[in-house]
């Protein structure tokens, strides 16, 4: 430890072990002090301290060698804190700068011991030394220090003078910043009733300094940084109340406007810590409300905002009041933070040409580098401009140069920039609030953010999110807006699906489709002059990206045409920007717009005009503000492989987007552009060919009849992307491949509406293919070092054509099956995962579901699988065995009784034992088990069930399918387990009769047929009721009845529910249960038929809905489009009345032998004859 100065010259060298002997020196103050650092010293080695470093190891020498009753200790610690303070310690300018945090708590501890709380002139240069150091050296203090020096300076704050609070709030929020967990023993001080900081950041305190000194420490106490736990939910609800308080309190009349646009920054800073914490925790629709307007409106100026914004049912529309006299002012802050008040609306608005985008251009000239200084320089928004009604707070009205001097110039200028970081700020904590709040909460605040009706026509605009994008100076403040209003509109898609101006609304009322596509058309009006008078090429790339996000979102089938065609014509000229960022945007916006509803009329004719046309009208309705950052390519023309084509020769050719995205990813850019430097001719930057990969394969997607006849080059293209060698490059090469050959399959499917002429010939997609697979694809599949790579080659080997597969070469085929085999032995998850999957598709094709031998592997393999640990491989797994038992199936009913021989019995079993372990695994993996489970037991024979060493395994299956069937599990589970059990039932060889589980299980489909509320369950659950061929598999007529009343108990109900969803599914519901009931009645016997009769005639009494079902029934009546309903039974009216004909027949002839079976008989006989008569009406 260094000596203090008073102390002999000559002391005896300390000596320790494992520390190097140093000569003995004279101490003084200019000796290097001895720091018993031990091996740190020793790992420094041989380099040089920086004047820095040894500046602090001399003060913390000295303050260690202070005693507090030293004689001089004031003096001495006032130069060592001046010479601390004085040092500039910022890593950023002297990345060299290498001291411990342990040592700088050292020495604050250290000082704080040595400064007394008399001593106030210390006390305050401490808290600046404080603020110093920790801000400079970015250190985290230990649980320790953090303890020490809180206990210390709310000790400072309840003993000193006031004057000293400000340098001591200034350093408690230094220490606080990002400690607010670890602070709880002194939170109840700082945060608790009568707490000194509630006291200073309350709106009564006069001292705007320590208000914002007090909202500060507050803000710094909620920030969370990553890793660490957040602050407990009482105390922030505390410091949410005083931000939130804050920003609805009025700016005091005398106070300066400067001091309070930084108070309202403090508060807006905290708002935002507080909103960052996750889900919404500060109270119900009414805080929102309160929030939301705190943070939009203004009351301070000429239009009046509740303190509370109200969700609204309908939209209402916002009106500005009468203006307020010049004295009297209210709340000034929420129109700063709004940002809408910025700029003034003109009385003259000009809708087209030149003259609206100059209004907009000259207010944006200066200011399109750097946001802030934007906001230095004075907003030009032309004199002659008069507003009817002035949107502007009256502390924020704009002023030119002229009319100040220069000290009155800059000061006016920094209020601006003052202005707009509060808006900044502002629009921050809506992003934070947008992101947090439940969408569905939201949604009835749109219409205070959003307009809901065209501005223009000399109205003043209302102060909405639009009026910052189209008016704010800043920059920085409209991208923050745009951000807000993208956040808004990511997964709206299901609120703006109502939307629809099709047609002329009614004259009397407004609808709220018609509002919302009001709301739709003017958010496109106004995000394309932003567009276009937009310069700052971050700002236009949060703008492009609001409008890829619009696109996204809105229902353009149920809107008018042409939305879409001026936007594809506007942002045609920026995939040629300069700023690579404003081209991977245009990108994303041009991705969007091919997958909105995709194939959509519009987007399809827009696809199929040649390159050349619509240049001249892009080029008269749209002039961009920097024509040299759209023309960085030789010449100013977008890269194609040809010129411009006629009409009738782009016809069969490709789209224009196909060709632009081709040449971004494979030709050369002559020039380099602003976000990468360097020359030559070199290709796109990375993310640009990505994106245009992406939007390759979505427009594959969406519109592969427009893209089949550029089959073979996007072949060709995907084989570049893949021989390349940057992975990403090579990933994106495969998932566009894997997007044609799925756009393929499905123009194939048999349920596609694609005619055979239009599809792709078959023996262009065999040719295709074997390019591919003789192609680099092979390298990628077994390119170990990126197994996402592989993975996406493994989906595209699953994306062959079957019909194509059966004509590759045989070595083709068994190169895929052989691939795909070895790569479920992989290390990584996700290749086997793609790989099994790979095997499910496979093994479905006809060409090789009847090989016995890769059946055989293929269910190898999958079993394997299902032991996996991973319950993603094992999910995968489990739908593979789905496929493979569906092969199961379909090779019994193609090959008959020769497969099923041919197959192994342990293979079998195993499978049987490894799905019905599988059906107790999670959901995802339980869902595709019991599927497996229903084909297998279809499938089994009778000399494979009468076995003993199925005996078991049989009824283990039979009750994991049941129990399935009851369970809370999801319904897609239970849906599937309903469906296995209706499968299992079709198999004549299984004993229901005799099986000690077959009562187990018509007794649970029974009761979920009569009691769940999922609509699908009881649909499948009626069918499989409905499965068994013969009365013996009924049991006794104590079951067969039990089955009868459940469904006329589930016929009865079948229109009630609470889930308005459910009623998609209740005409299906019907069919289904009414044609179990005719089923049952057609397998009746004499002793069946007495409980029958009494069911129907107690419905007759009862005037319950089972005769008008079954009428609707047998007149395939209120089907409507419900295709469910028509499963498994494709009788007409016709052959539906002359089933019931023939079952009276059964009845007329039926022995009985009691007599309460033929009153039954009767009955029953009248019943049906009744139901003919009426199905015979017209």
């Amino acid at each position: 430890m260094a000596a203090p100065s008073g102390l002999p010259a000559s002391v005896a060298p300390v000596i320790c072990r494992n520390v190097p002997v140093f000569p003995a020196v004279p101490l003084s103050a200019d000796a290097a002090p001895f720091t018993p650092q031990g091996a740190d010293v020793r790992q420094r080695g041989a380099r040089q301290q920086t004047d820095a470093e040894r500046l602090f190891c001399r003060c913390a020498a000295k303050l260690r060698g202070l005693r507090a009753d030293t004689s001089q200790l004031r003096e001495e610690l006032n130069l060592l804190f001046d010479q601390l303070i004085s040092e500039n310690f910022n890593r950023s300018l002297e990345p060299n700068i290498n001291i411990r945090p342990e040592d700088v708590c050292h020495l604050l501890v250290n000082a704080s011991c040595l400064v007394p709380m008399s001593q106030e002139h210390l006390v305050v240069k401490l808290c600046k030394l404080v603020h110093h150091l920790l801000n400079q050296l970015k250190v985290i203090m230990d649980e320790h220090t953090l303890d020490v020096m809180l206990k210390y300076m709310t000790s400072v704050l309840e003993a000193c003078s006031t004057w000293t609070h400000l340098g001591v709030l200034q350093a408690l929020a230094t220490v606080v910043y990002g400690n607010g967990p670890q602070c709880h023993q002194h939170l109840n001080n700082l945060l608790g009733e009568g707490g000194v900081l509630l006291l200073y950041s309350a709106p009564s305190q006069p001292d705007m300094d320590l208000r914002h000194m007090a909202l500060t420490c507050m803000a710094n106490i909620c920030v969370r940084i990553s890793g660490q736990p957040p602050l407990d939910d009482r105390h922030k609800s505390v410091c949410f109340s005083v931000f939130l308080e804050t920003l609805q309190a009025a700016r005091p009349d005398d106070g300066d406007e400067l001091f309070y646009c930084i108070v309202i920054q403090a508060a807006l800073k905290g708002l935002h810590c507080c909103l960052l914490g996750g889900k919404w925790k500060f109270g119900g629709g009414e805080v929102v409300g309160s929030v939301l307007a705190a943070l939009k409106g203004a009351p301070g100026v000429s239009v009046e905002w509740p303190t509370v914004l109200n969700p609204a049912p309908l939209p209402h529309y916002e009106s500005p009041s009468e203006r307020k006299p010049d004295g009297e002012v209210t709340k000034p802050t929420e129109a700063a933070k709004d940002g809408g008040g910025k700029a003034s609306a003109n009385k003259k608005r000009r809708s087209r040409g030149k003259g609206k985008k100059t209004s907009i251009e000259e207010s944006r000239r200066d200011d399109e580098d750097d946001g802030e200084a934007a906001a230095l320089a004075p907003h030009k928004t032309g004199s002659e401009a008069k507003p009817a009604v002035s949107l502007n707070p009256s502390w924020k009205r704009n002023t030119s140069d002229s009319e100040f001097s220069d000290p009155e110039g800059s000061a006016q200028s920094k209020l601006r920039l003052s202005h707009a970081r509060v808006r900044q700020g502002a629009l921050h904590c809506l992003l934070a609030v947008v992101k947090w709040v439940e969408k569905r909460t939201l949604y009835g605040y749109w219409s205070s953010f959003i307009p809901e009706a065209p501005v223009g026509n000399g109205t003043t605009p209302p102060l909405t999110l639009l009026t910052i994008i189209l008016k704010d100076p800043s920059p920085k403040v409209r991208a923050c807006a745009l951000q807000a209003l993208s956040a808004m509109l990511d997964g709206s898609r299901q609120f703006l699906a109502v939307a629809e101006d099709t047609a002329s609304p009614p004259t009397s009322y407004t609808p709220f489709s018609f509002t919302l596509a009001t709301a739709v058309r003017e958010l496109h009006r106004s995000l394309s002059l932003v567009l276009m008078a937009e310069t700052s090429p971050h700002t236009l790339t949060q703008v492009i990206k609001c409008l890829a996000h619009l696109v996204s979102n809105a229902p353009y089938h149920r809107l008018r045409p042409g939305l879409l065609s001026s936007l594809w014509k506007q942002i045609r000229p920026y995939v040629r920007h300069r700023d690579a960022n404003v081209r991977v945007s245009t990108l994303t916006l041009y991705g969007a717009l091919v997958t909105t509803q995709a194939p959509l009329p519009e987007v399809q004719l827009l696809l199929q005009q040649p390159e050349g046309s619509g240049a001249g009208d892009c080029c008269g309705s749209f002039t961009p503000q920097d024509s040299r950052a759209l023309s960085w390519r030789r010449g100013g023309e977008t890269p194609s492989p040809r010129g411009p084509r006629t009409p009738k020769e782009a016809e069969g050719g490709p789209p224009w987007l196909l060709t632009l995205c081709a040449a971004l990813v494979t030709m050369p850019r002559d020039e380099p552009s602003d976000s990468e430097g360097g020359g030559g001719s070199t290709l796109e930057p990375s993310p640009v060919r990505l994106e245009a990969l992406q939007v390759l394969s979505l427009l594959v997607r969406g519109y592969i009849s427009l893209t089949q006849a550029s089959l073979c080059e996007i072949g060709q293209l995907s084989a570049r992307c893949l021989a390349e060698s940057d992975p990403s490059i090579q990933l994106h090469g495969a998932k566009l491949l894997e997007e044609l050959g799925t756009g393929i399959i499905q123009q194939y499917q048999s349920e596609s509406d694609v005619s055979e002429s239009t599809r792709v010939p078959m023996s262009q997609v065999v040719q295709f293919w074997k390019e591919v697979l003789s192609g680099p694809l092979n390298g990628a599949l077994q390119n170990q070092q990126h197994p996402t790579l592989q993975t996406s080659a493994c989906d595209t080997l699953s994306s062959i054509l079957p019909q194509a597969f059966a004509q590759l070469p045989e070595k083709t085929q068994l190169m895929c099956i052989t691939v795909l085999l070895g790569l479920t032995y992989s290390d990584s998850d996700l290749v086997k995962m793609a790989a099994v999957r790979a095997l499910g598709v496979y093994v479905l094709f006809p060409c090789l579901r009847e090989d016995l031998m890769f059946v055989a592997d293929t269910a190898n393999v999958i079993l394997a699988a299902l032991d996996d640990r991973s319950s993603n491989i094992r999910a995968k797994a489990a739908w593979s065995l789905g496929n493979l038992t569906d092969t199961l199936l379909v090779n019994m009913d193609c090959m008959e009784v020769d497969f099923q021989e041919e197959m192994s019995d342990m293979l079998l079993l195993k499978m049987l034992q490894a799905a019905t372990r599988a059906a107790a695994d999670k959901d995802k993996v339980k869902c595709n088990a019991v599927r497996a489970l229903g084909n297998l037991l279809h499938f089994l024979r009778e000399g494979q069930l009468s076995r003993a060493l199925f005996r078991q395994p049989l009824e283990d299956a039979v009750r994991a399918l049941v129990m399935s069937v009851q369970s809370v599990a999801t319904m897609k589970v239970r849906w599937n387990a309903c469906y296995a059990l209706g499968n299992a039932f079709r198999n004549p060889d299984l004993p229901l009769e005799s099986a000690c589980w077959s009562g187990d299980a018509f007794a649970a489909l029974c009761n979920v047929v009569a009691s769940c509320k999922n609509f699908k369950v009881r649909i499948k659950s009626a069918a499989a009721l409905a499965e068994p061929g013969h009365r013996r598999c009924y049991g006794d007529a104590e079951g067969f009845g039990r089955v009868w009343r459940s469904l006329a108990a589930a016929l009865r109900s079948s229109e009630d529910t609470h889930d308005f969803l459910e009623y998609r599914y209740s005409a299906s519901l019907r069919h289904t249960l009414s044609r179990a009931l005719l089923h049952l009645l057609r397998l009746g016997l004499p002793l069946d038929v007495p409980a029958i009769a009494a069911s129907l005639v107690s419905e007759e009494d009862g005037g319950g809905g089972v005769r008008e079902h079954l009428i609707k029934y047998l007149r395939a009546e209120g089907m409507g489009e419900e295709k469910d309903a028509a499963a498994g039974d494709a009788k007409n009216p016709q052959q539906r009345v002359q089933s019931l004909q023939q079952t009276v027949e059964r009845l007329k002839i039926m022995d009985t032998d009691t007599e309460e079976e033929e009153r039954g008989k009767e009955a029953l006989i009248y019943f049906l004859g009744d139901l003919l008569k009426d199905c015979e009406e017209p």
